[in-house]
């Protein structure tokens, strides 16, 4: 098996999950973020350390009740100990840079699932805090949701899970870094199964 950097084409697999006021990514704000990089260590492909944040909404972002009925995140509970979306984005930037460095990749790539609904918030949240190069692919990705049909005919998380014989649980889920967790479990075991 190669290093993690043969395997594909220099990008860092990246797990990235995320919780938003709602579904619009132009107008609706990040709440919670969790990154989760996939590395091939001791033979087989394993999940390293979570980096998770609470995130305040930017400035006049729009705040759907029904975002809250999901996730539960109230955006200015005191004990949320938020940072804001730019300090977020310059922290995640500097946290790949240092992971590429690490394992000698070239660039990050979200993996996620319906991956291009983070993406779109997090490219979104780039463009506001003018952060140039940020090291992660601007529109390629790695989905989960594709994979769970491909592997198993399911493309909602929690029937992937279960059929993955991943453990999950309903009272958990809706969080960034629990939703983080699972699907890099997910995704490392679909990995660590084809040994080619």
């Amino acid at each position: 098996m190669p290093a993690t950097k043969d395997r594909f084409r220099g990008f860092l697999p990246i797990v990235i999950d995320i919780e938003t006021s709602g579904l619009d990514y132009q107008t609706n704000a990040i709440l919670e973020i969790c990154a989760i990089p996939i590395t091939y260590q001791n033979l087989q492909w394993e999940m390293g350390h979570c980096w998770h944040e609470h995130v305040l909404p930017f400035d006049n972002a729009v705040i759907d009740e029904s975002a809250f009925q999901v996730h539960g995140i109230i955006p200015d509970h005191p004990f949320r100990q938020a940072i804001s979306e730019t300090d977020m984005i310059n922290k995640l930037a500097d946290h790949i840079k240092q992971l590429l460095k690490k394992t000698r990749c070239f660039k990050a790539i979200l993996v996620g699932h319906n991956a291009h609904f983070d993406l779109s918030f997090l490219q979104a949240a780039i463009s506001r805090s003018q952060v140039s190069q940020f090291p992660m692919h601007p529109f390629t990705t790695i989905d989960t949701a594709t994979l769970g049909a491909f592997l198993h005919g399911e493309t909602v998380l929690a029937k992937i899970l279960r059929k993955s014989k991943v453990p999950y649980s309903i009272n958990e889920a809706h969080s960034a870094y629990y939703d983080a967790v699972v699907t890099a479990k997910f995704f490392c075991k679909a990995l660590n199964q084809k040994k080619s």
